[in-house]
């Protein structure tokens, strides 16, 4: 099987080069504790028989400044696929996401939640953003969203707007699942399935809030499948974020996944992140 990890970090030691500048002015504990570099991930990788791996901006470390990503990438362009930070609001976003394309990555992230800003931002959906997400769609860029399931009334208000947008949720948007089937609690994200273009993704903070109260793991993965469609689940370690070796959080993912069929395993721990970044035709222009 090959294995794609969809959500990883990278922090370099050289902070001359890349100094910190989180969003929300607070620096992630995770960062500071376990660092991984480069040259870290790639073991790491190796270790665990990992083909390939997206490395995702840390936004709780870099904010919207995006170069040691592009060093990544460019490092190991066999290896690595880039996902940029941006301020959607500012009046060069779109500038911005041409930047960071131009510089060899594939997608962008908006960061309204973490564990420096808990809570759910209230300006997913401003109209200021509306360009990027615009440009988004006519460009057939990919946007991976850290938010929580407070925010799915604003984004389907986006897909409305924008329904070529490809989207990717980190951590399956942050659901409580502790209720157990049929996850009342979190009925907004199975909700989310009607939108062919929302995406979903599979870690370890998806995986333990399975595990709380009357949900299982297994169970809650297969519903997710039956709702969405394994071609539109992603596996993603979140290493170095997540304590513990990408080998070990594989290896927890799949014991979820092992009762599904072989071919939804293979899509969700890296079919669906291989069809998600591969370029897609731009629009040439707004519909209607």
């Amino acid at each position: 099987m090959l294995v794609i990890d969809n959500h990883t970090h990278v922090i370099s030691a050289d902070t001359e080069r890349f100094p910190p500048a989180p969003i929300g002015g607070r620096r992630s504990e995770w960062s500071q504790a376990r660092p991984v570099d480069i040259d870290g991930l790639v073991r790491a990788l190796d270790d665990a028989g990992i083909a390939r791996a997206v490395v995702v901006q840390a936004s709780t470390v870099y904010g919207h400044d995006n170069r040691y990503v592009v060093e990544a990438v460019r490092a190991h362009p066999d290896r690595f696929i880039g996902v940029y930070s941006i301020d959607a609001l500012a009046p060069d976003a779109v500038d911005r996401i041409r930047h960071w394309q131009a510089e060899g990555l594939s997608g962008f992230r908006l960061f309204t939640t973490g564990t420096t800003m808990p809570g759910q931002a209230d300006w997913l959906g401003h109209e200021d953003s509306y360009p990027a997400w615009a440009h988004a769609e006519e460009q057939g860029i990919p946007v991976c969203l850290q938010m929580t399931i407070q925010g799915l009334p604003a984004l389907r208000g986006l897909l409305e707007r924008f329904p070529g947008v490809r989207v990717l949720l980190d951590h399956c948007a942050r659901p409580d699942l502790s209720d157990g089937p049929p996850y009342r609690h979190a009925e907004d994200l199975f909700a989310m399935a009607a939108h062919p273009g929302v995406h979903l993704k599979l870690t370890h903070r998806a995986l333990a809030a399975a595990a709380q109260g009357a949900s299982d793991p297994a169970e809650f993965l297969a519903d997710l499948v039956a709702a969405y469609g394994a071609k539109r689940i992603a596996w993603g370690s979140n290493f170095p974020a997540a304590a513990g070796t990408p080998a070990d959080l594989l290896a927890q993912a799949r014991e979820a996944a092992s009762g599904l069929p072989e071919a939804d395993q293979e899509l969700i721990f890296g079919g669906t992140t291989a069809a998600f970044y591969t370029p897609v035709k731009p629009l040439g222009g707004r519909r209607g």
